[in-house]
C-alpha cells in the first residue's frame, strides 16, 4: 500500500499549501459565488470522467474512436483497420445533475450514466466532489453461447467518486476510487466485484491546449489484464473540445476500461483514439 500512500499524501499536501489566487479567463482559478471554476476543459480526463459538469439545459454530443493496437504496424495501418466507435449524448438536467446515454460498437454496448455534484471547491472547502453512476448493457451476448441467458446477465454496474483540486492556473489533479460489479463473469478467471483506485491530472500548456495523464490500479483484475494507463491532449476550438488519446485499454465504457485493459506500453502495444465534444 506504500506506493499508493505516496500519491495520496502528495495530493493532500498540494491541497493544503496551494495558493488561492483569483486568476482571470476561462482556464484560470476564478471564483463565481465563491466557487472555483474551470478545473478541467472537458467532461473526460482521457477516458475517466472529470468533475466538470454540463450547465443546466446544456447538451453535449459525443463522438469517440479507439483504433486497434499500433504494434501491428502497416498490417492494420497502425490500428485504423480495427476501429471502435462510441456515439452518445449528455444532458444537464440541473447545474448539479447530468444524464447520459451512449452506444459502443465494442460488445454492442449501451451505457447509461448519471453524474451528480456533491461538493465544490471554494475558500472553505479544498476539493470538488462528484459522483458518477453507470449501468452497461452488453447486447453482444448470445443465448447459443450462454444457455439460460437473461437480461440481468447483460448488466454491469460502475460507481465512482471523483475528487479534484484546481492547484493553480496550470495544474489540476483528480483522485478516482471506483467499484465495478459484473452480473455475468467467469469465476475461474475473474471476480464479479472489482475495486480500482487511481486518478490523474491536467497541465495547461497554452490557453487552448493542455496535456492529461491518468492511471488506475485494479486490485481484483486477472493477471493477464493490465492496469489502464493513458495520456491525452486537449484542444479547445470554440464550441468543440477535441481530445487526442493514447491508451493501453481500447474499451471506452467505464467497466471495460477499468477491467479489460490488454495493451502493454513496454512492448509498444497501445491504442490511439480521440474524443470529440460538441456543446449545444
Amino acid at each position: 500500500m506504500k506506493k499508493f500512500l505516496v500519491p495520496i499524501c502528495l495530493f493532500l499536501a498540494t491541497m493544503a499549501y496551494s495558493q488561492d489566487d483569483l486568476l482571470k479567463g476561462l482556464d484560470s482559478t476564478q471564483v463565481e459565488d465563491s466557487y472555483s471554476t474551470a478545473t478541467f476543459k472537458a467532461l473526460q480526463l482521457v477516458t475517466l470522467q472529470t468533475t466538470k459538469m454540463p450547465a443546466k439545459k446544456e447538451f453535449y454530443f459525443v463522438v469517440s474512436h479507439r483504433f486497434g493496437t499500433v504494434k501491428d504496424g502497416l498490417d492494420s495501418f497502425f490500428g485504423l483497420d480495427n476501429a471502435t466507435t462510441k456515439l452518445g449524448g449528455i444532458y444537464g438536467v440541473t447545474d448539479w445533475l447530468s444524464l447520459s446515454l451512449s452506444r459502443h460498437t465494442l460488445n454492442k454496448m449501451y451505457e447509461t450514466g448519471a453524474k451528480y455534484r456533491m461538493a465544490r471547491q471554494n475558500a472553505h472547502f479544498p476539493v470538488d466532489i462528484v459522483g458518477y453512476s453507470v449501468a452497461d448493457i452488453n447486447t453482444f451476448l448470445e443465448k447459443e453461447q450462454y444457455p439460460g441467458l437473461e437480461f440481468k446477465h447483460r448488466m454491469t454496474y460502475v460507481q465512482q467518486l471523483l475528487i479534484s483540486r484546481k492547484i493553480g492556473e496550470k495544474l489540476s489533479l483528480e483522485l478516482v476510487p471506483s467499484f465495478v460489479h459484473k452480473n455475468l463473469y467467469n469465476p475461474d478467471i475473474e471476480r464479479d466485484n472489482q475495486f480500482s483506485f487511481g486518478g490523474g491530472g491536467r497541465y495547461k500548456i497554452t490557453k487552448r491546449l493542455s496535456v492529461n495523464l491518468e492511471y488506475m490500479h485494479n486490485f481484483d483484475k486477472p493477471e493477464f489484464y493490465k492496469n489502464p494507463l493513458s495520456v491525452g491532449l486537449d484542444v479547445e476550438t470554440g464550441g468543440h473540445v477535441f481530445q487526442l488519446i493514447f491508451t493501453n485499454s481500447q474499451s471506452m465504457s467505464e467497466s471495460g476500461y477499468l477491467t479489460n485493459a490488454s495493451g502493454n506500453w513496454g512492448k509498444g502495444d497501445f491504442f490511439f483514439g480521440f474524443n470529440l465534444y460538441r456543446v449545444f
